[in-house]
């Protein structure tokens, strides 16, 4: 399947951008009437074929749409603080892509070590990988949030917190909802600080366990976003 992110298309008639259309040409050698299809990131998928293989801007026509292609019943949300080594991070982005992950907040906490992204770089990224995946939903990436800011909008109800100290033994199974929303917060290399798990156990959010080893920040972000996707095969499957 060559898929190609197109989030405006609208039409039957459909030209590519410059960079897919030289991707399209050139790197998959395809032409005219081979078929491609499209995904516009809110699952929108569509089949469409070459009309003309232009190199700058190649043409399609758009033969079948499917909607809510590969929509899950249930929200995966994991606000993590950005680690210091960005490309630790950027695998985290791409491996729960592909996994299936619905939003990912990036957190500005009191021991963070990163306190600017590039946004721009780590929607590629994502978009890179929905399509390697074969998804139709785009996560939705959130700019870096002040961490008291986030907890004072959050759902308690739906929202826990991973961290290392030792009253947090309840697993994410623990408190499972089949078909609900769940938001995991993953805190820096140095852990959330004793004054926002407090803020975090004040407005409602309970504390939970990724297991008994100590897991680096981008490892305990996907293992909470796997452990969240695999608790919905076993109790909400498709």
């Amino acid at each position: 399947m060559h898929l190609f992110y197109t989030p405006d298309v609208n039409t039957d008639i459909y030209v590519l951008s410059e960079e897919e259309s030289k991707h399209c040409t050139r790197v998959l050698r395809l032409g005219q009437g081979d078929t491609v299809y499209l995904v516009d990131g809110v699952g929108g998928m569509f089949t469409a074929i070459i009309q003309d293989a232009n190199q700058k801007k190649c043409q399609l026509q758009v033969i079948d749409k499917q909607i809510e292609y590969g929509k899950l019943p249930y929200i995966t949300h994991i606000a993590v603080a950005p680690t210091k080594n960005m490309d630790r991070m950027e695998w985290f982005i791409e491996k729960a892509v592909e996994i299936g992950v619905s939003e990912i907040t990036f957190l500005l906490c009191e021991h963070s070590e990163r306190r600017q992204l590039r946004l721009d770089r780590l929607e590629k990224i994502a978009i890179s990988a929905m399509k390697q995946s074969q998804k139709g939903y785009l996560p939705l990436l959130n700019e870096l949030t002040p961490y008291y800011r986030f907890i004072k909008k959050a759902l308690p109800e739906h929202t826990f917190i991973a961290h290392l100290e030792d009253d947090a033994t309840k697993s994410i199974k623990d408190y499972y909802k089949p078909n609900n929303p769940h938001c995991i917060l993953i805190g820096p290399e140095g852990d959330f600080s004793n004054a926002e798990i407090a803020a975090a156990y004040e407005a409602g959010i309970k504390p939970v366990t990724l297991g008994n080893s100590r897991l680096r920040t981008e490892t305990a972000a996907l293992v909470a976003c796997h452990t969240l996707n695999v608790l919905h095969d076993i109790y909400s499957p498709l």
